[in-house]
């Protein structure tokens, strides 16, 4: 049986590293599922004291399961075995953008990018139709996306993306980042900020930008684009399309604050959740899936399940636990998707 081997990327989190391999090994396996891969044998090693992915299938990989191996958020190589020699596959993915696009911003309190990236796959894989990841036509929303991991990180594969969030010091450093980044690497872009309002109502603020990796792609219309509100996402009807994006992935509040129209109120993700998934479902296109990362300590997951049942959506059933590693002593993060089916 043929045997490949994924050399993981190193992790910049220390912790979140420890727990790599083994949450390497569950997306593999949900991507597997979701992209009808045949269905391989997965087990993390170690080869030369470095961290590996071993893949055993019954035949050659081809190249929908390179490409598919090569969108995995932990992939940095990709080898076939041959005895004691590693024979390099290349690398297939869409990289339109230099990658400090997602690594250059540094601050208290940001998701690690890969965590944010296997969270996008997973949730990819429970759609009607995963490929839209990989041929660049899927619609992402984050619905709080703070300083905008998920919008960079989408951007970066060649995706659409809008993000929502309340606080105006989030939109502005976002606001900042893209327009300063933009320029030093000479992309033919546009990127506007004006007032968000609707039928004479202000509703905060918001950045449009459309960019493409060269000039003629920009002439030729081949753009990537995206959309920030600065509004409260409890609050977004009549600003968004329905059913207009193709999966909804965010980092739900960890217990911290967060209110309403300026209100900055402590309030239990559950609470905000309630409030917010009625408006984010209907977004949701027929098929598309909605993928949620929290913090076990505040939002237990039979009760995260109940509010997505109750919002018309089905959870996805996985193995117990198989993404669920701790970040600090006051965070036990997980993942939950949910698909909508009508």
């Amino acid at each position: 049986m043929p045997e490949h081997l994924i050399l993981l990327a190193p992790s910049v989190n220390r912790v979140y590293a420890a727990d790599a391999p083994r949450l390497a090994e569950a997306e593999l396996r949900t991507m597997a599922t979701g992209f009808d891969l045949p269905d391989p044998e997965v087990s993390a090693t170690r080869l030369a004291g470095v961290d590996y992915l071993a893949l055993r299938t019954s035949g050659v990989l081809d190249d929908h399961a390179v490409r598919v191996l090569s969108a995995l958020s932990a992939t940095h190589a990709i080898f076939r075995r041959e005895g004691e020699l590693l024979a390099p596959i290349p690398v297939q993915r869409p990289e339109p953008y230099p990658s400090d696009l997602v690594t250059i911003q540094k601050y208290q309190g940001k998701t690690n990018e890969q965590w944010t990236r296997l969270l996008l796959n997973v949730t990819a894989a429970a759609t009607r139709e995963p490929g839209r990841l990989l041929d660049g036509t899927l619609h992402v929303l984050d619905p709080m996306c703070g300083r905008g991991t998920t919008l960079n990180i989408a951007l970066s594969l060649g995706l659409d993306v809008t993000g929502i969030d309340l606080d105006s010091k989030d939109f502005q450093a976002y606001s900042a980042f893209i327009k300063t980044w933009m320029r030093q690497h000479r992309l033919k872009h546009s990127a506007d900020d004006s007032a968000l309002r609707t039928s004479g109502r202000a509703r905060g603020k918001q950045l449009q930008v459309e960019v493409a990796p060269s000039k003629d792609a920009f002439k030729g219309g081949n753009t990537q684009h995206v959309t920030y509100l600065s509004t409260d996402t409890t609050d977004i009807d009549g600003l968004l399309k329905a059913r207009s994006v193709d999966v909804i992935v965010t980092d739900t509040p960890y217990g911290v604050q967060h209110g309403s129209h300026g209100d900055r109120l402590a309030r239990s993700p559950l609470d905000l959740l309630g409030r917010a998934l009625p408006q984010w479902q209907r977004l949701l296109r027929t098929g598309g899936a909605i993928g949620l990362s929290y913090n076990r300590h505040v939002a237990p997951r039979d009760e995260l399940a109940g509010l997505l049942t109750a919002n018309g959506l089905n959870p996805v059933e996985g193995e117990p636990d198989e993404f669920r590693h701790r970040v600090d002593a006051s965070i036990d993060r997980d993942l939950i998707v949910a698909r909508k089916n009508g």
